[in-house]
């Protein structure tokens, strides 16, 4: 028998707000299951997305569950309905589930905030510059497994470079770009790319210099994925222990506030870019 497809971050997210809605409306699973006609067991399966769950199916539980946010349950059942595999599937077997996630959120965002305090964000390095990075990662990659990361990150680049690309916004601090990643001529040529790409209508590179006044964030490397609707945002924390999946409402305030002040003490995109040029030439 073939084995069943592993999850996506995505299609989990589907049975979780299905879960927050039923519970929203003050219904236990065994109450929707008799709403519905089926068995406690079958709620539970499509809340934890044990099989997967159809756009008429997530319509009859969102009028189940009383529900009136109309353009959410539009957008749940409309991920329901997708059932594309992305390009990222071929690294299933070769690379850590989190960072086929990771792709595919910013497939799917309609618009993309980061923030990074000692390296330059992922889908603005350059092979070189990822390359180095990979090579201190602990614990140790071998060669294989390297090519691979760097592989996924590029085609993860793409997004940028669609004929309509997500917004996207990088925050960045001062340290980040004074870091000699792989030696000074690596350093230098990420740069140069980082200048050269700020300059695409879509990104903006805002960046905190070292006589900033305040720096509100706690330093861990912040991933913010705009979703179809507001509630259905998600955020990515990168630490040393891994990179953790958070879009619970009350976090999500808190990432868009914390994303809001490092945007308000950051240089504007073009005194940011001047800034990169000059790094580059003190390099």
């Amino acid at each position: 028998m073939a084995s069943r497809p592993i999850p996506t971050a995505r299609r989990l997210r589907i049975g979780v707000e299905l879960r927050r809605l039923r519970e929203r409306a003050g219904m236990t699973a065994v109450e929707a299951a008799r709403s519905l006609g089926t068995t406690q067991a079958q709620i539970s399966n499509i809340e934890a997305n044990r099989f997967g769950v159809s756009a008429d199916r997530v319509f009859t539980l969102a009028q189940i569950y009383g529900c009136t946010d109309f353009p959410l349950v539009d957008a749940l059942a409309a991920m329901a309905a997708d059932r594309t595999r992305g390009w990222w599937e071929e690294y299933r077997e070769t690379l850590p589930s989190r960072l086929l996630d990771l792709a595919e959120l910013e497939h799917h965002a309609m618009a993309l905030r980061v923030t990074q305090v000692i390296n330059v964000p992922g889908l603005l390095q350059t092979p070189e510059h990822s390359r180095a990075l990979f090579r201190e990662a602990v614990p140790a990659l071998r060669p294989h497994e390297i090519e691979y990361r760097i592989s996924h990150r590029i085609k993860r680049q793409a997004i940028l470079h669609r004929d309509q690309p997500p917004p996207y916004t990088a925050i960045v601090h001062e340290a980040a770009l004074r870091m000699q990643f792989g030696g000074r001529d690596v350093a230098r040529a990420q740069l140069r790319h980082l200048a050269e790409i700020s300059e695409h209508p879509a990104i903006s590179l805002c960046v905190i210099p070292f006589d900033g006044t305040s720096f509100p964030t706690t330093g861990h490397a912040v991933d913010y994925f705009h979703g179809p609707v507001a509630a259905l945002d998600t955020v990515e924390i990168d630490t040393a222990h891994g990179s953790e999946l958070v879009d619970a409402a009350g976090q999500l305030d808190k990432y868009r506030l914390v994303l809001d002040r490092m945007a308000a003490v950051a240089l504007k995109p073009a005194p940011s870019r001047d800034l990169v040029h000059c790094i580059a030439q003190d390099i």
